[in-house]
């Protein structure tokens, strides 16, 4: 009497069989544990190309999305943990729930985690037998384990690491071809969509849409000013959808317009 008890919340467990190609995992209220369950698959995301082996963990908090590319059809042992069961556990440990979530992980291993991951399989694959009393201290030993070892960070006030800065600076620069998505340069960074757009202002000082177009325009100025391509090549090479589009955006910038920095070029 008058003991305080942790409600139970269920805890997912499926095997997840996709086939070769494109895989998106949408975002979602629960973190999810994805443990690799079949043979050895070629696979890619971005910049990182890898060989996914059985017992390889990736970690994808709630809120997050993904995608990636596997070669071959592919296997995995996917555990969903509700966000409530996480606050729960870290109430109970002391911690502030409402800070309570992971770090997302890619491609790792980690004993203790796979070790819970098979238990929970086998007792899925067997029906359940032995209860709610055992998946729940499953899911509560999971819990624990993560919230000690992959917790996530604490916002930094001061944006951006130098090296993460660097590694989005730079793939920005290699990729202003592109259609470069808020997705894509969180990733390079490490962090979440929500966390990169505000972290990344602070260390720049300006959005991150603002200074990809930033980026392009300076671009185009470079190559109008070596006058070896059109405008027309020069707009979709700095990845602008049209050379009008250039236009309109080099003169709110530069305030200027692409025939007179073609012009201005050093004889």
């Amino acid at each position: 009497m008058g003991e305080r008890t942790r409600p139970r919340i269920g805890l997912g467990v499926s095997l997840r069989q996709t086939p070769a190609g494109h895989y998106a995992h949408a975002s979602n209220t629960d973190h999810v544990i994805s443990v690799h369950a079949g043979p050895p698959v070629r696979s890619s995301c971005v910049k990182h190309r890898s060989v996914r082996k059985r017992g390889d963990i990736s970690l994808m908090p709630a809120g997050t999305s993904d995608t990636w590319f596997d070669d071959e059809a592919s296997a995995s042992l996917d555990l969903r943990v509700p966000t409530s069961l996480l606050r729960s556990v870290a109430e109970e440990m002391g911690l502030d729930p409402q800070r309570a979530g992971i770090e997302p992980r890619y491609e790792f291993r980690d004993a203790q985690i796979e070790h819970i991951a098979w238990a929970l399989e086998a007792e899925s694959r067997a029906g359940f037998p032995n209860g709610l009393l055992y998946t729940d201290s499953l899911g509560t030993a999971l819990a624990v384990h993560l919230l000690g070892r992959y917790p996530a960070p604490t916002p930094d006030r001061s944006g951006l690491t130098p090296v993460q800065l660097r590694r989005v600076k730079e793939y920005v620069e290699e990729h202003l071809d592109e259609n470069l998505s808020l997705l894509r340069l969180s990733r390079i960074a490490g962090v979440s969509t929500s966390h990169f757009k505000t972290l990344f202002k602070r260390s720049v000082g300006i959005p991150v849409h603002e200074y990809v177009v930033q980026r392009r325009v300076e671009r185009a100025r470079v190559l109008l000013q070596q006058g070896e391509l059109p405008a027309t090549q020069i707009a979709l090479d700095v990845g602008f959808s049209h050379q009008s589009h250039m236009a309109r955006w080099m003169r709110r910038v530069l305030g200027v317009t692409p025939t007179s920095v073609a012009r201005s070029r050093a004889v």
